[in-house]
This record gives structure tokens, sequence and C-alpha cells, in this order.
């Protein structure tokens, strides 16, 4: 049993300690704290970057001013001055620099707004979307106007419908819940989805590496090859938990520090507020039976490929059933008791993002997330026997090796061992 801790310890050190590990993690702690910074990043450079100016030439001689009005209260990154000097003269203004755009107004038949903008490129969507805004509440205000309608219907005619969800179901959830819910879910299914990418591609590469090398057959003289398969998944999964205890850590600190000036938008919607206990337990739970599922999956894949160049295409379809399982619980969060939702939160491969997703959504019964995890806990016992034989096979197997009809060549070595 020493030389399975051995090897566990050496894969688990080896990788924490390479090159490659230190630099993912050190940029993806970057990338975090960026995230978790960006509205003090933006305003930084808003503040370093003086107001857009947009020449406006008023044909009709009365829209300049309600519009500047509109202009200024919805956003102060514009400004709006009157140009007279022509059409010509403003495009060459706008070619020179000296405005970002011209916008031309005047009235249609109906002698409501219309206008023509004009600028070096149009991909500014902010510009071009308030300027769009302001002229469409200035419109409105104009034909109200113009049937005679007062503020006071007009601000009746806009005003939102009053709509009160309430769910009959016992125990369900409320909208706010709901919301609540699904920010967890859905940044936790990240987490899995790219874990069980990084992790098990991590496995098959450590295997394939190794037998390329010819250390295999020193190792198998020494230790057991199921043991080394067990060491190796172990070894990883210590590492994935390590580098994702300090990502966490690290997000967890800087957005609690930052929650502020995080409020609206993202963070608004996908409310973090008292997320429930079970939640994160379950959470935690169908993360490592769902690692533990693709990682003994690549292990064995990764057994059966000689050459480094072949593992991407092994183990392409269990990226496929990750990638699958992934889009499906996105789907998911928009109507979590669809159908086939449920049927395919029972495929085991499928289970650790599409029942976790249920859980975190719905108030299910107990057995019903109970009955996931059985169907995982069975999937990876009978994946681990299977992969074990396999595995025993496939690390004595040289040469091209990148067809799944490798898994009985591999099955019939163990049986002549």
């Amino acid at each position: 049993m020493s030389k399975f801790w051995i090897i566990l310890g050496h894969t688990y050190m080896s990788k924490l300690k390479s090159k490659s590990f230190i630099v993912t993690t050190v940029i993806t702690l970057l990338i975090i704290i960026g995230l978790a910074n960006l509205t003090n990043i933006i305003e930084f450079f808003e503040k370093k970057e003086e107001a857009d100016k947009i020449a406006v030439i008023d044909e009709t001689g009365s829209l300049f001013e309600p519009l500047s009005v509109q202009f200024a209260a919805m956003n102060e990154d514009f400004e709006l001055i009157l140009y007279e000097e022509g059409e010509k003269e403003g495009e060459k203004a706008v070619e020179t620099g000296d405005f970002s755009g011209l916008l031309i107004l005047s009235f249609d038949e109906e002698n409501l707004p219309k206008a023509v903008y004009k600028a070096m490129s149009v991909s500014n969507i902010s510009s071009t979307m308030t300027i769009e805004n302001a002229l469409q509440q200035l419109k409105t205000q104009l034909a109200a106007g113009q049937i005679q309608l007062t503020q006071e219907q007009l601000a009746k005619l806009y005003e939102p419908v009053e709509m009160e969800k309430i769910a009959l179901e016992e125990n369900a959830k409320t909208a706010e819940e709901l919301n609540q819910a699904r920010g967890l879910v859905y940044v936790l299914l990240f987490v899995i989805y790219f874990a069980v990418i990084l992790y098990a591609n991590m496995i098959a590469m450590e295997v394939a590496t190794e037998k390329s090398s010819r250390v295999m057959e020193i190792l198998i003289s020494s230790v057991s090859p199921i043991k080394q398969m067990f060491a190796k998944i172990l070894g990883v999964g210590l590492l994935s938990l390590t580098q994702l205890a300090l990502l966490l850590a690290v997000g967890y600190y800087f957005v609690k520090r930052n929650l502020e000036n995080l409020e609206g938008g993202f963070f608004s919607f996908f409310g973090f507020g008292d997320v429930p206990v079970a939640t994160i337990i379950y959470a935690v739970v169908f993360f490592v039976l769902g690692y533990f599922l693709y990682a003994t999956l690549a292990a064995f894949l990764g057994s059966l490929v000689s050459r480094i160049e072949d593992v991407n295409q092994m183990i392409m379809p269990m990226t496929f059933l990750v990638v699958a399982g992934f889009l499906l619980a996105m789907f998911g969060l928009s109507n979590p008791e669809a159908g086939y939702i449920t049927v395919t939160s029972y495929i085991p491969f499928f289970t650790p993002m599409l029942m976790f997703m249920r859980v975190g959504m719905l108030n299910l019964p107990v057995w019903e997330p109970l009955a996931g995890i059985g169907i995982l806990i069975v999937t990876i016992i009978i994946l681990a026997v299977f992969g074990a034989r396999v595995y025993r096979g496939g690390v004595l197997m040289y040469g091209k090796s990148n067809s799944f009809k490798d898994i009985k060549r591999a099955l019939q070595l163990t049986k002549n061992e």
C-alpha cells in the first residue's frame, strides 16, 4: 500500500510544482481578480477619457434643445454640440477627429423626428443606441402632444403591468429564490464543466506521457497497474481541489470586497445572498462524483495510446459527453422541469451537471438526488472495475493506438497475464 501513496504523492507534487500548473493558476487568478474588479477598471479608464462630442445639425430649429435634455439624462459620456456650418463641413470635422459623429435632425411627413447619423465607424453600439433611445423618447413626447395626451396619461401608458408570481406547489421556490439558485447553479456548472475537461485530460496525458517515455515498463514491474491508475486519479484529484480551493477563495474575497460596486446587472439578477447549505453539499458531492466518473474513463482511455499526439483523439468522445451535459444544463436553467431534462438527469454521464441543476432550481423529493448519487456511484464502480482491466492491459500496448478496438486487445492482454 505504501507504493500506492508514493505514486499518489509523486503525481500530486510533480504536477503542483510544474511550470504549466503555476502559470495557468496565476493567469486564472489574475482573470478572476480582473473580473471581480471590472467595474473599478472601467471607471478608471472612463475618468481618463473626455466625453465624445457629437455635432448636431438641426434642420428643424426646434429639436436640438429637447434632444439635449433627453441625451443628458440618459448618458453623460457623450456631448451634443449644435453645428451650423453645413453637412459637408461637418463630415470633414468628423474625418479630422474634431467630432466622433455628425447627427442631422429633421421632420418626417407626420412632423415627427427623424435623423441621419454619420461617423467614421458605426461599431460603437453605445453611442448609436443612446441616440436612438433619446430620439424615440422625444418622438413619443411629440406624438403624445399631437393627440393631446398629458404627461400623466403618457406615464400611465408606459407604466409596467403588475404581475405577482405565486407557486401553488407546496414549498416551491419564489421567483427571487429561483434567481438566486440560478446564479449559484450557473457558476458551479462552469466549475464542474471546466474541472472535468481540464483534469480528466490531465490524467490521460499523464498516462500517455509515461508510456511514451517507457517509464511504464519500470513502474509495472514494481507496482500493479490498478494501483497506478487509482493513485494517478486521486493525485490529480487532490491537485484539482487545491487549485479550485485557491481560485474560489480569491474569487470570493474580491467579490465580497467589491460587492457594493457590483450591485445591479449580473449580481442583481443572479443574487448570491443566503445560499442553502444543502445546495452547497450537493454541489460538492456531484462535483466529486463527476470528477471520478470522467477521471476513471480518461485513465483507461489514456492507457490505450502510446503517443501524446493521440490522446486528444482518443478522449474526444468523452469530451463530447461533457459538452453535451453542459449544454443540456444551460438549456435546463430556463426550464428545469422539462421532460428531457428529467430523463437525461438519470443518465450517468449527464447526472453530475443535470441532477445538480435540478436540485438547485427545484424542490425535489430526497429520493431523486439520492437516486442520482446512487447511479453515479454504481457507474463509477463498474467503470473502475472495467477500466482497471483495460488499464492493466493497455499500459503494455505500444505502437499506433487510436481506435476503440484497442480496448479488446487490452482486455486480451489482461487475461493472458
